[in-house]
């Protein structure tokens, strides 16, 4: 008989994975030496990172099919080859001084790396862990969100010590070696496995599934676009955060430059923990009251943010804001998982992630148009906080939904049970 691969090292191989490309997030290590040594601007180095994020999204919902066709191994395979090669070719790139290039190499298939890279492990987890979905995929996606404090040290000091596209040769092998070691392990579990001592909970199961629908079918639905809608709004909102945060936390609380830096860093750690801990809290609170949570605290931060001048309270509410725009990434793979079953959840959590490319474009550039326009961030803080308004009312609709959906699913559940009497 064919060994069970232990579920917390399919974990790890996850976690692996996320930290190599999540690496993205700490791409502004790179921005001003770029700029120094070819005199772009900052608007046209920072547009990599818009491109990057831009195809995560697209490429995710493109192969998520692929992803649930042929397997977590191939498609982590895929992924390294991807991030691997744009990572590394981001080095030619330097080398040639094309900025062209680098979109093309870091941001085009650095991008579809992420995008593959990002779902495959994901997807993989919720299987092997049904009786703690959020658990599961809050580990892998801490690793994204861990991976800038990870990162950020190391690109520094060998952009320091070998220069800019070494740098980028260097981390594109290594990134490409992790990777394929972590996707090698990956692997689906059987049909029938189940943990042990979960069979004795099947009743827990019925009600956690409420359906088992394919990715085609689950776009049909209305609950899938409230999902994307309420992960947009977060995300918009968030991402508007981290684009800004530096330059905020120095005009709203009077930090130096050194100090909102490192205020940076830290809150880098919030977006990490929340990510585990959020999904964690969501395997018992309940996905639609974790994501209305999230909406409830950042309608009253956003709105208090501009007005607040208390240095540590600044700080404690950003750190907040952060835990939320973390957790609703890793909270999300669970809630498809109970909304739509597990047949293609790959498949479904990648179209979903369409919302993370539109916020990607969408957050930052508001911000800094408000920015441009008003002379501060913070009005377009005002601005977000009435979104949330939305998302959380979008987050009391999809309850409607969800009690149809369980209430059907116990209507089938009692007429089998009759069928057989």
């Amino acid at each position: 008989m064919k060994k069970t691969k232990n579920r917390w090292l399919i974990a790890l191989s996850g976690v692996g994975i996320h930290i190599c490309i999540g690496s993205v997030y700490a791409w502004s290590n790179f921005t001003n030496p770029l700029m120094n040594e070819f005199g772009w601007s900052a608007s046209q180095v920072q547009m990599t990172f818009s491109v990057a994020i831009l195809f995560l999204g697209l490429s995710a919902a493109f192969l998520g099919h692929f992803v649930e066709k042929h397997g977590p191994r191939k498609a982590g395979l895929l992924a390294s080859i991807f991030f691997g090669v744009g990572v590394f070719g981001s080095g030619f790139a330097v080398h040639a001084g094309s900025l062209p290039l680098i979109y093309l190499f870091y941001g085009v298939l650095g991008g579809i790396g992420l995008g593959v890279g990002y779902i495959t492990p994901v997807s993989t987890l919720v299987k092997w862990f049904p009786d703690r979905r959020g658990l599961a995929t809050g580990l892998a996606i801490m690793g994204f969100g861990f991976a800038a404090a990870i990162s950020s040290p190391i690109m520094d000091a060998l952009i320091k010590s070998f220069g800019i596209a070494n740098a980028f040769f260097i981390l594109g092998v290594a990134y490409f070696i992790i990777m394929t070691l972590s996707s090698l392990y990956l692997e689906k579990p059987a049909d029938d496995w189940k943990p042990k001592g979960f069979k004795e909970n099947a009743k827990k199961k019925v009600v956690t599934d409420l359906s088992q629908l394919t990715a085609n079918e689950s776009i049909k639905t209305a609950r899938f676009y409230y999902l994307w809608i309420m992960l947009f709004i977060n995300t918009t909102c968030g991402i508007a955060i981290l684009s800004a945060a530096k330059p905020l936390a120095q005009e709203s609380i009077g930090l130096s430059t050194t100090e909102a830096a490192a205020l940076v860093g830290i809150l880098g750690l919030f977006n990490g923990f929340g990510r585990l801990g959020w999904a964690s809290i969501s395997d018992y609170f309940g996905r639609a009251n974790t994501y209305t949570t999230f909406f409830v605290l950042q309608i009253i931060l956003f709105a208090l943010l501009p007005h607040t001048t208390i240095s540590i309270l600044f700080q404690i509410m950003l750190a907040i804001v952060y835990t939320c725009y973390g957790g609703g990434f890793a909270t999300i793979p669970a809630f498809i998982g109970d909304l739509f079953g597990t047949k293609q959840l790959g498949a479904i959590h990648g179209y979903i992630l369409t919302a993370w490319a539109a916020a990607g474009l969408a957050g930052p550039l508001f911000a800094a148009w408000i920015k441009d326009v008003t002379g501060s961030y913070a009005n377009s803080l005002t601005f977000f906080s009435g979104l949330f308004v939305l998302a959380f009312v979008i987050s009391l609709v999809i309850r409607i939904d969800i009690k149809k959906l369980r209430e059907n699913k116990i209507r089938q559940s009692s007429t089998k049970t009759a069928s057989h009497i």
